[in-house]
């Protein structure tokens, strides 16, 4: 049986007001990001669990050993609020337990994360994902921004290989642009593989037992063009990233 990854967030539900003359009326859509990334992952020889935004409140497990069954678990544009509040910690003020220190704890004891980019993800939009305030932080190969960390490139930003190693395996010629990412820090003793406008994008460490790994910009768009989610090399990235943080 393949090995299964856990992938939660990379949905969204969007409520739009209309206007017209002296009438309004509402709609509502739900949209998925993942299927690049979901594609990607199947095609590497694992068993995909999709947890999206709006079910990870109550859905993901609590426990070190909940993540256990899985050989890598990535949060992709999901909060650390998702995490942090299940709806009976929030509406009830029942206790539960971290989920944040679950993952840490996941990882150190031989688990494997990774980390994609997005408005929810590492530091956020007005700092509002707060990952570099949770025990996730512990765990992963970058230091985040306490503040808004995106960094938006409508003109197009060229990754740059900076090193040889796993997780570019296979990886020739020019990337294609990117049209934003979130800042991040390098973190001593983790390696920086990928950088993008001299921030790194791709980015690796061991933890404990375990590994992590971290792409800063998006799997799908906006800041994913279609010239980018559609390149040659698209679905290595992830197979490289998984075969390297999976032991």
């Amino acid at each position: 049986m393949a090995r299964k990854v856990l992938i939660a967030g990379e949905s969204w539900t969007c409520f739009t007001t209309h206007v017209k003359g002296m009438d309004t009326f509402y709609t509502s859509t739900y949209e998925e990001g993942v299927a690049w990334l979901r594609e990607a992952v199947e095609k590497a020889g694992f068993e995909v669990v999709y947890v999206p935004n709006h079910h990870a409140q109550d859905r993901l497990p609590f426990t070190a050993e909940g993540y256990g069954e899985y050989a890598a678990v990535i949060l992709s544009d999901i909060g650390s609020n998702t995490l942090l509040l299940p709806s009976v910690t929030f509406s009830k003020s029942e206790k539960r337990p971290n989920r944040c220190t679950a993952i840490r704890d996941y990882v150190r004891s031989g688990g494997a994360l990774i980390m994609i980019g997005g408005y929810m993800s590492f530091g956020g939009i007005e700092g509002k994902a707060r990952y570099g305030a949770t025990a996730i932080a512990d765990v992963l190969p970058v230091s985040c921004l306490s503040a808004d960390d995106r960094r938006e490139h409508s003109e197009g930003v060229s990754p740059r290989v900076i090193k040889a190693h796993p997780l570019t395996e296979g990886m020739d010629g020019q990337w294609p642009c990117l049209l934003g990412y979130n800042k991040t820090e390098p973190k001593s003793g983790c390696e920086v593989v990928v950088e993008i406008d001299g921030d790194p994008l791709i980015a690796a460490g061991g933890f404990g037992q375990g590994r992590s790994a971290v792409f800063t910009s998006d799997c799908s768009p906006h800041w994913a063009p279609h010239e980018f989610v559609n390149w040659k090399h698209y679905n290595t990235i992830w197979k490289n990233m998984l075969t390297y943080v999976v032991k």
